[in-house]
């Protein structure tokens, strides 16, 4: 059902554009995939839902104080003072070129209307089982509702519109992370340069792609802190056990660090009428 959905949701643009494997430019360069040690990050750029007011009150009322407790009592000071806009990601792209926002602007597909979910379940996670870092601490969407399967639908629309925009694979998803992942994930990297997103394959959309907010970001080694932080996140779905409704009226393209962390935002799209606002300057440019 879920596939037949992002099918549907998928009509009108070019099937072109929706497959698997974008045509490479001579500007991507896919060899750091299979070396031992990271790609060096240089900068990487996304598209994300920026979380309204109401959801960020909710979380620093209730979690973000004792969740920056935790972290320093681990030991844990870079992460618990870590920069970060709070987010649900789209798709991420790595490009060294300054002038890549702008192109991303200008390949934007029209996102969809503004999307009422509801984010639920704290947990943990690392980058590919077994990698040992980055690891996150995540809220997870709850996986069902119309506004979810347009969330699953745009992320096939704006992954094969915007991947071709990069210059290489995510330096997160190479070196240990790479050797970690299983055959699918290996070949979203080769293929768009980042795993966790949907793409149109053999006709049929795939359902890789997991939105939610992260909330800790850690190159730590994760079989250090799994323990405790897995406590932690057990501590707060007692505190929030169904959840809380978020209604989502934007999408950004932003400025992010190596583990995923959003530090500017740079576009901003009204989901209600496609306004595109210049955040550095509060202009507004021509809508989608």
């Amino acid at each position: 059902m879920l596939r037949q959905i992002l099918s549907a949701c998928c009509l009108g643009f070019a099937v072109a554009a929706l497959a698997v494997g974008p045509v490479l430019s001579a500007e991507i360069d896919n060899s750091a995939i299979g070396k031992p040690e990271f790609r060096e990050h240089k900068a990487t750029y996304g598209l994300v839902y920026t979380l309204p007011k109401d959801a960020n009150d909710i979380l620093d009322a209730k979690i973000r104080g004792p969740l920056k407790a935790r972290l320093l009592d681990l030991g844990l000071k870079a992460e618990a003072e870590l920069p970060n806009i709070p987010h649900i990601t789209v798709v991420h792209i790595h490009s060294a070129d300054a002038a890549t926002p702008a192109a991303m602007l200008k390949a934007l597909p029209k996102p969809p209307a503004p999307l009422q979910i509801t984010m639920k379940k704290f947990y943990t996670t690392e980058a590919a089982k077994g990698a040992g870092r980055p690891w996150w601490l995540d809220l997870g969407v709850v996986k069902e509702g119309k506004a979810y399967d347009d969330m699953m639908a745009y992320s096939v629309t704006a992954t094969a519109a915007l991947a071709p925009l990069r210059d290489g694979p995510l330096p997160r998803v190479t070196g240990p992370v790479y050797a970690a992942m299983g055959d699918a994930a290996k070949d979203l990297v080769k293929t768009v340069g980042v795993s966790g997103v949907n793409v149109m394959k053999d006709g049929k959309a795939t359902a890789s792609h997991n939105p939610h907010n992260t909330l800790v970001y850690s190159m730590e080694p994760f079989s250090k802190f799994q323990a405790p932080m897995d406590e932690t996140a057990a501590e707060f779905n007692a505190i929030l056990p169904d959840g809380f409704p978020v209604t989502l009226k934007t999408v950004s393209i932003v400025e992010l660090q190596f583990a995923g962390n959003v530090v500017r935002e740079i576009y901003r799209v009204s989901l209600e009428d496609g306004t595109v606002t210049d955040v550095a300057t509060g202009k507004t440019l021509a809508s989608l």
